[in-house]
């Protein structure tokens, strides 16, 4: 049968033993250890990965415990998503196909193994094998709060019946400064992540929630008095490289907003302005919508709001006096969120598109003014 390897069945063996309540015992050469995977070019790899290996030559284990599976054949998988109540769950596979997976998309992965006890590298064999077979191997994914990562912080904590594991690096960073610098290579994925994201990603990033703060941290971190990881192992090494696009780019933004600015014609305006509002609509509708705390309470409708569809109705139905009035609240309401936002990661990312909302306003509430006449 292929692909049926030996691996394979030592992972039936393992379910085998748990389902009839029994546990293997790790022989003294076991090793425990956490697996760090490199960043991908693909949306759900942009961040990398974090999984647990259990290694025991002497019982011929050698397994990768992966938090991070998800079904496409969810049923309205993408609706759910976006929701947030999308299931994710734990699966095993042998360590070779693990590794094989990842030499395949030239992603690299490091290794650190736990220092820990015999009987809390068995304690922690016994959760991921009880984790495996339950109902718990199911959890509500979420973004910051419950990952592929925060989920094997939380199961080696529960082990080890303590916060061992806790967050040393980059605490006086905001979550939104800390993802920005994953997005290189990808402008547009960047830019639709700066502007939907509202105020929970503002907040200190006090929590581990990404691979490679989960190593950095591991790296420092003690237990009872010595190291409690070893140094860092390089399984696979690859340079990451960035995809190159002719429009998923700094330069095509720039361009098309030089356009708008440019070409001063009313009829562009009333499509920027109105593309603006169903952007600031759909944000709204997602931040009632979803679960994901990451969208609520988006100030940046401040810029894409979604009252401006009622500036472009007054237009097209040439009510110059409610035109000039809505240009010019909106215009006082660009100034705002430009003042709140200069402090932010995202603030460059979106300069451009506050200078050109500038000029379009300006230009619609000039058009809309009152003329005072003059008498000579």
């Amino acid at each position: 049968m292929r692909g049926f390897t030996f691996q394979k069945i030592i992972l039936l063996l393992l379910m085998f033993n748990f389902s009839f309540g029994q546990s293997l015992p790790l022989s003294k050469g076991a090793h425990v250890s956490v697996l760090t995977c490199g960043l991908g070019n693909e949306s759900y790899s942009f961040f990398g990965h974090t999984a647990i290996r259990v290694s025991d030559p002497s019982n011929n284990i050698d397994v990768v415990y992966n938090y991070g599976a998800f079904d496409f054949r969810t049923p309205n998988f993408v609706a759910k998503f976006a929701k947030g109540d999308l299931q994710y769950f734990v699966i095993t596979h042998s360590y070779a196909d693990f590794i094989n997976e990842y030499n395949y998309e030239k992603r690299s992965v490091y290794e650190q193994e736990l220092l820990i006890p015999q009987d809390a590298k068995q304690k922690l064999f016994d959760n991921l094998n009880t984790t495996l077979l339950s109902e718990n191997r199911y959890y509500t994914y979420k973004f910051i709060d419950k990952n592929c990562t925060s989920m094997v912080v939380d199961v080696i904590n529960k082990t080890l019946k303590k916060d061992v594991i806790t967050k040393k690096e980059n605490t006086d960073k905001t979550y939104r400064s800390i993802l920005f610098p994953y997005f290189d290579g990808h402008f547009y994925e960047k830019l639709g992540t700066s502007i939907i994201f509202g105020t929970k990603v503002d907040q200190l990033g006090t929590k581990i929630f990404l691979p490679f703060e989960l190593k950095n941290s591991l790296e420092k971190t003690t237990f009872q008095n010595h190291a409690f990881v070893s140094k860092s192992k390089t399984i696979l090494n690859f340079e990451k490289e960035s995809p190159s696009s002719w429009w998923n780019n700094i330069y095509s933004y720039i361009i098309m907003l030089s356009f708008i600015i440019l070409i001063n014609k009313r009829f562009v305006d009333k499509i920027y302005l109105f593309i603006l509002s169903i952007m600031g609509i759909f944000f709204v509708s997602m931040g009632f919508y979803s679960f994901h705390h990451e969208l609520a309470m988006n100030y940046n409708l401040l810029l894409f709001s979604p009252v401006l569809l009622v500036l472009i109705i007054f237009s097209v139905l040439n009510n110059k006096k409610w035109t000039y009035k809505s240009a010019v609240l909106h215009f006082i309401l660009l100034i705002i969120y430009t003042l709140f936002i200069i402090n932010k990661a995202h603030f460059l990312i979106v300069l451009p598109m506050i200078v050109t909302s500038g000029v379009v306003l300006v230009r619609v509430a000039i058009r809309n003014k009152k003329r005072i006449p003059i008498i000579i």
